[in-house]
């Protein structure tokens, strides 16, 4: 095993950052031998099989392509569950987790009808499922691939979510759609401008229409969204998104622009404008 481990550090030294390497080392013997670091240090002098050593050497192939490391292992971790990824879905982040523990905060112990739009693989809704067991959860995706990926998650993590597809810019709805207590969502807003400042591993991988909105337009999904919640929210009924940094006192004058009230602005862990909170107090 050790002959590997100096293989990854090797190949992809000058590609990546030393301390990431190191994070592909773990994730590649979890995957590979469902080994935890205490793992790498005790079954060092290990001999691996050769299909394991080839294994090993094709991952390390498309990492120096720059392919994220959940979509070639086909696997990630949010909120503490397991969830597939592939290139069909944005590989879910941090920034999400914190998106998601908000609404938690607020509705713990409670079963509020929550709806999460462009789901992706379904972190968002999953994840609440999971801690919220007697809310009654929908999703929705324009992707029927996403939705494909986002019902494996479900039932993955054994948890049920009505899941349907979707476009928020041209809504048609399940028949018997609830009214909503919460409305969340994720959406597309990264401008096109924004492009140059991305990694390859973003731009060259990840699902463009789940990143990307144009530069004359960085709050389409938003206007949508604001529409759409003021038809379906519940009178007592709060939206939650995640948004650009950049947009954050424009997403605060859209929304108060279209009656809501109590409109929060939150930093992630960053310190970046990056979730948005508000009620709807009349329909």
């Amino acid at each position: 095993m050790q002959a590997s481990i100096k293989y990854i550090r090797k190949e992809l030294a000058g590609v990546y950052p030393k301390e990431e390497i190191e994070g592909f080392v773990r994730l590649l013997f979890q995957h590979l031998k469902n080994y935890q670091l205490t793992d790498l240090l005790m079954k060092a002098n290990e001999q691996l099989s050769p299909e394991e050593t080839k294994q090993i050497k094709a991952i390390v192939d498309r990492l120096k392509q720059h392919e994220p490391v959940q979509y070639i292992l086909g696997e990630t971790e949010f909120f503490g569950l397991p969830f597939q990824v592939n290139q069909h879905v944005l590989i879910p982040r941090p920034e999400t987790e914190e998106l998601v523990q908000w609404i938690l905060n607020q509705y713990a112990g409670t079963s509020p009808t929550i709806l999460d739009v462009g789901t992706g693989s379904g972190c968002i809704p999953i994840s609440l499922k999971h801690k919220l067991p007697e809310a009654n959860i929908w999703a929705c995706d324009i992707s029927k691939k996403a939705l494909e990926t986002a019902q494996a998650n479900a039932r993955l993590n054994d948890t049920e979510v009505h899941f349907f597809e979707m476009d928020i810019l041209h809504p048609q709805l399940p028949e018997a759609f609830p009214a909503l207590d919460v409305l969340v969502s994720n959406p597309p807003y990264v401008t096109e401008s924004e492009k140059e400042q991305m990694h390859p591993n973003v731009l060259e991988f990840e699902p463009s229409g789940a990143l990307f909105v144009p530069d004359h337009q960085p709050l389409l999904f938003y206007r949508a969204l604001a529409y759409f919640a003021k038809k379906h929210l519940s009178q007592t009924g709060s939206l939650f998104w995640e948004i650009n940094e950049a947009y954050g006192e424009a997403c605060i004058a859209l929304l108060k622009e279209k009656g809501f009230s109590n409109v929060q602005l939150k930093k992630d862990i960053n310190g970046k404008d990056r979730m948005i909170f508000a009620t709807c107090s009349t329909i």
